[in-house]
């Protein structure tokens, strides 16, 4: 069994101040203080910063560890193995000997180690007649049992700072896609302000960032990126604020100018016959009053065709809705009535599929209020087959500027598309 008395090194090796104390506090074990020795190696893995160990040291301890007979380090089961150089050579995969010597020492300055040599510097085993160890001569792990509770709280701080930089660099990711994202919507909408400005001093903030920053230049960062970001939030809340006053008015306004409300795009534009439709009529709308003639019933049916100065033909509501059912559930309560309320969902559809409002307002403005609904109906009908809605619309605005678009063909091949089985549409 272990003697307990404090022992010196063998051969020119010193004996110091750090291996007294180390083994002064190995004596001073609890006779029943037990730890899984396996438990106790991962939590030395985490806490090996803090230690001053590095990753081939521990392989040289896991080799010692394996030569223990017990998943259980105790006094009672003794604390010291006696493997050869070669024997844990093989057990870290080949590592030199040599090295194995120098990670054996670092091991002892640390203090997870003690050495307890034998005369002759051999490590080997004396056993009794019964076969049980007598006294045994090579590294004790009795300075890893006594500080058990320490290296596992170390790993406990390890792994909480360890947290603690993971959720800085998430919400330091965070700050930097809102800052991005807000100074990029900033300039789309051609809000005033000097974004240029904002999104150099936002560069200079990440590049100023080290390769391996510390917590505490992570927290810098990371308070000076909210600053940032608080300031860029402010401007644009103020633009929105100063816009819901005055843009509910300025928007409608702009579209009674556009759109005549006694005017037949309130009505239900006609469809172009050219395009080989057929115009459809509301009932209410298509009634002959007792003072019209049977002439005039057939001049109020006949199909219309109307240029609204674009271009372009507009075509009936009841059709573009029949060839655009989706766009139904953006009307008000899922209801589209008329013009204006088509115009109203093409609004929210063309913010929910990332079109700007500068190109929605350049499209109506080149094919009309009611047209550029009609597309942006159509767009949302063939979402899964357009990968920037955008910039399908700014390529049609562009088309129609140069007279090479037509929503007819659009729309009945949406119309045939939707149509019933067994239905021939067009």
């Amino acid at each position: 069994m272990e003697t307990g008395s404090v022992t010196t090194p063998f051969g020119r090796r010193s004996m110091t101040l750090g291996m007294l104390a180390n083994q002064v506090m190995a004596g001073e074990i609890k006779p029943d203080q037990s730890v899984d020795k396996w438990k106790l190696f991962r939590a030395l893995c985490e806490a090996k910063p803090l230690l001053g160990i590095g990753d081939r040291a521990l392989a040289v301890l896991n080799a010692l560890l394996s030569f223990y007979p017990k998943n259980e380090l105790a006094q009672e089961n003794g604390l010291i193995v006696f493997p050869s150089n070669i024997q844990l050579s093989l057990r870290t995969h080949g590592m030199a000997e040599q090295t194995v010597r120098r990670h054996l020492a670092a091991l002892v300055e640390a203090g997870l180690l003690l050495r307890k040599d034998s005369p002759n510097g051999k490590r080997y085993v004396r056993r009794d007649r019964a076969g049980e160890v007598d006294e045994a001569f090579g590294f004790s792990l009795a300075p890893l049992l006594a500080r058990a509770e320490e290296i596992e709280q170390l790993a406990a701080e390890v792994m909480a700072e360890r947290l603690h930089v993971q959720r800085l660099r998430e919400r330091i990711t965070l700050c930097r896609r809102d800052i991005a994202k807000l100074i990029e919507a900033a300039v789309e909408e051609e809000i005033s302000g000097d974004w240029q400005g904002l999104y150099r001093e936002f560069r200079d903030l990440i590049e100023g960032l080290p390769r391996s920053p510390t917590t505490a230049q992570l927290e810098l960062l990371l308070d000076e990126l909210k600053a940032l970001r608080a300031d860029i939030l402010n401007r644009l809340e103020i633009r929105v604020k100063s816009t819901e006053q005055r843009g509910n008015a300025v928007y409608i306004e702009r579209h009674i100018q556009n759109s005549n409300p006694e005017s037949i795009s309130e009505l239900e534009p006609s469809f172009e016959t050219k395009q080989g439709a057929i115009a459809e009529q509301d009932n209410d709308r298509g009634a002959v009053t007792p003072e019209k003639g049977r002439g005039e019933e057939e001049q109020s049916r006949r199909p219309e065709v109307r240029n609204d100065g674009s271009g372009l033909k507009s075509f009936p509501l009841g059709l573009v809705l029949q060839a655009c059912p989706e766009i139904l559930a953006y009307g008000p309560d899922g209801v589209i009535r008329n013009w204006r309320d088509l115009m109203a969902a093409a609004v929210i559809v063309r913010s929910m599929l990332g079109v700007s409002p500068s190109a929605y307002e350049n499209a109506a403005n080149v094919m009309g209020p009611e047209n550029a609904a009609t597309v942006m109906a159509c767009i949302l009908e063939r979402g899964g087959h357009i990968n920037s809605a955008g910039g399908y619309l700014r390529g049609l605005t562009r088309r129609s500027e140069k007279g090479e678009f037509a929503i007819g063909p659009m729309l009945m091949a949406l119309l045939r598309a939707n149509a019933p089985a067994g239905r021939k549409v067009g």
